[in-house]
């Protein structure tokens, strides 16, 4: 695999870009990407069956958790994460906050729209899918699951709302639910989260620039294996590609 192969940008691969250089080199430019664990899939499992209960706002609460423990136990079907059941718990729960909160917006106008955004003096373009809009409301609302809830908005995910937010002039919403409650925050200053999003895509392109060797951006960088992106199988992959 060659730098080369890096064809768009994502506010994922942006974000990770900004949380772990290393980390984001061995899995877009390596090409080893890191397994999914137990927390990923309850996300997505619970958006799951949130989605079922917005398209459907008549569905019991009983239906959408059953929609999103099958997923759940779909995606973890393979998994070695000893986690499974720990967070299977939650799921319940979450699915009927997170309801409780989104489902007096009405049916989403769309779920999982695609964004494609490649300002002048980008050569890739930063491709997403943002979770539900009301565009009879103006919104935009990406759902998180987490075990703790924030004072406020996370700047990595203030950077991803406003990308889906800023092409439409739609209003951006965070809302974050814990397996005990559910809040959501507002994005202010749309705009300016999203030219950091784009100052990180030209700081990649920028870097992209010096060479199509994955080997040499091996030699720039270094993990820190003290960070949660290096635990577990990949502190042996720092190890092996970087030998510390």
């Amino acid at each position: 695999m060659s730098a080369n192969d890096y064809d768009h940008h994502s506010p994922h691969s942006l974000n990770l870009f900004c949380a772990s250089t290393p980390m984001w080199v061995l899995e877009k430019l390596l090409g080893l990407r890191q397994p999914i664990g137990a927390p990923a899939h309850r996300g997505v499992a619970v958006e799951n069956g949130v989605m079922h209960g917005l398209m459907k706002l008549d569905a019991p609460v009983s239906e959408c958790v059953k929609v999103a423990m099958v997923a759940y136990d779909t995606l973890m079907a393979l998994s070695p994460d000893t986690r499974r059941e720990k967070y299977r718990d939650t799921i319940e729960e979450m699915v009927r906050l997170a309801l409780d909160e989104l489902r007096r917006y009405g049916v989403p106008s769309r779920t999982q729209g695609l964004v494609q955004w490649q300002p002048k003096g980008l050569r890739l373009p930063i491709i997403g899918y943002f979770d539900f809009e009301w565009a009879q409301h103006g919104v935009i609302i990406d759902l998180k699951t987490t075990e703790k809830m924030p004072s406020q908005i996370k700047f990595s995910h203030a950077r991803q709302a406003s990308f889906y937010a800023a092409s439409d002039n739609m209003a951006a919403r965070l809302t974050y639910v814990t397996p005990k409650k559910c809040e959501t925050y507002e994005l202010e200053n749309i705009c300016e989260h999203r030219e950091a999003l784009r100052q990180i895509a030209v700081r990649i392109e920028n870097l992209l620039a010096l060479s199509d060797d994955p080997e040499f951006f091996k030699s720039i960088t270094a993990p820190d294996l003290e960070s949660f992106y290096w635990g577990g199988p990949a502190r042996q992959l720092a190890y092996e590609h970087w030998h510390i």
